[in-house]
C-alpha cells in the first residue's frame, strides 16, 4: 500500500471530493488541524511515501525535508509554492508537483471585501442584529481611484471590474507597460503615483525577493488618509507593523486583509483587535469549484507517479 497524507483539511471536506479510491493500492489519511511544531510534525509525517499539501499551509523548508526519509513525492495545490524548499527537494530526489485552481476565486473575495470594508458591512450586519439603524456612510465606487499593484491575472480581472463600475483605474509593478493596462483600460503610473493618487489600492503580486516587504511605511505615508488597502495575495509583501501604525493612528482609513505572515493568525496578534479592518482567513482560494480542481488534480498527479508519467510542474 502507498500511503498518502493530506495536510491542513481545515474544513474536512478533502476526502470527499477528490476520487481519491481510484488511486492503486492507495492508503490515504487527511488531517484537519494544522502543526506549527517540526519534531511533532515529522513523527505525523515521517511514515507517508506521498504527501498533498494545500498550498502553502505547512512549509516544507530543507529541515524538514531531510527528516522524511520515506518521501518520494510531494503535491502542492496550486501551481507554485514559495513555502518549498526546492532545492533541498531536488537533493534529496523527491517528485514534486502542482495542480491547477480555480481561476477567479481570489479577484472575486477582493471584490466582496472592497464593498464590505468601504459599506461597512460587517458592521451595519451587527447593527441590524442589535437594534441599530444606518450608522455609516460609505461611498460610491465611480467616484474613487482603483490602484492595482500587479495587473497580471488576478490583478486584470479586479481591473476590469473596476472599469465595470466606471472606476478610474490605475496600476504599477516593476515590469508593466502601458501595452498590458491598455487592454483592461487602466492608466500606467509610477509606484509613488498609485500610492498616493489610489482611493482603493489592492495587491495582486507573487511573493519573491523583490516583492517582500514592497508595501511599508514609505509606502502607506503616501497614501490618502481616506484610502483604504487590500491584501488578498500573500502576507509578507506588506509590513504588518507599518500598517498596523497606519490604520491605528488613522493615517489611512482602514485595509481589507486575507493573507498574513504567519498562518493561521496567532490567537494575540493586533489585527485582531485592530479597528478600521476587514480580516478573512485566507480564503481567496476557498471555493467549491477551486477545491474540486485542485484534489482532483492532485488525485491524478498520484496516479501519473504511481505509473511513471509526466506529472505537472511546479512553477
Amino acid at each position: 500500500m502507498v500511503k498518502i497524507a493530506v495536510l491542513d483539511d481545515y474544513q474536512n471536506v478533502a476526502l470527499s471530493i477528490g476520487d481519491w479510491k481510484s488511486i492503486p493500492d492507495g492508503e490515504v489519511e487527511a488531517f484537519h488541524d494544522h502543526i506549527d511544531d517540526e519534531v511533532a510534525l515529522v513523527a505525523r509525517l515521517e511514515p507517508f511515501e506521498v504527501i498533498v499539501a494545500m498550498r502553502e499551509r505547512t512549509p516544507f523548508p530543507r529541515s524538514l525535508v531531510e527528516r522524511l526519509p520515506n518521501l518520494k513525492l510531494l503535491v502542492t495545490t496550486g501551481a507554485r509554492n514559495a513555502s518549498f524548499d526546492m532545492a533541498a527537494l531536488k537533493e534529496r530526489g523527491i517528485a514534486v508537483c502542482g495542480t491547477r485552481g480555480s481561476p477567479t476565486s481570489t479577484a472575486e473575495l477582493t471584490w466582496g471585501i472592497i464593498l464590505g470594508l468601504l459599506r461597512h458591512l460587517p458592521e451595519e450586519d451587527r447593527n441590524v442584529r442589535e437594534g441599530r439603524w444606518q450608522t455609516t456612510i460609505g461611498p460610491s465606487l465611480s467616484k474613487l481611484t482603483l490602484g492595482c499593484l500587479g495587473l497580471g491575472n488576478l490583478g486584470k480581472q479586479v481591473a476590469r471590474v473596476g472599469k465595470a463600475f466606471q472606476m478610474d483605474v490605475i496600476a504599477w509593478s516593476q515590469n508593466l507597460t502601458q501595452e498590458r493596462c491598455d487592454e483592461v483600460g487602466a492608466r500606467l503610473v509610477t509606484k509613488e503615483q498609485l500610492f498616493s493618487q489610489a482611493d482603493i489600492v489592492t495587491i495582486h503580486l507573487v511573493l519573491s525577493d523583490r516583492s517582500r516587504g514592497l508595501v511599508g511605511e514609505r509606502e502607506l505615508a503616501l497614501m490618502k488618509p481616506s484610502a483604504v488597502l487590500i491584501n488578498t495575495s500573500r502576507g509578507p509583501i506588506v509590513d504588518e507593523t507599518a500598517l498596523i501604525r497606519a490604520v491605528d493612528e488613522e493615517r489611512i482609513a482602514g485595509a481589507g486583509i486575507d493573507v498574513y505572515a504567519v498562518e493561521p493568525l496567532p490567537a494575540d496578534h493586533p489585527y485582531r483587535s485592530l479597528k478600521h479592518t476587514l480580516l478573512t482567513p485566507h480564503i481567496g482560494y476557498v471555493s467549491s469549484d477551486g477545491y474540486g480542481i485542485m484534489y482532483g488534480d492532485a488525485v491524478e498527479d498520484i496516479k501519473a507517479f504511481l505509473q511513471g508519467a509526466p506529472v505537472r510542474p511546479v512553477q
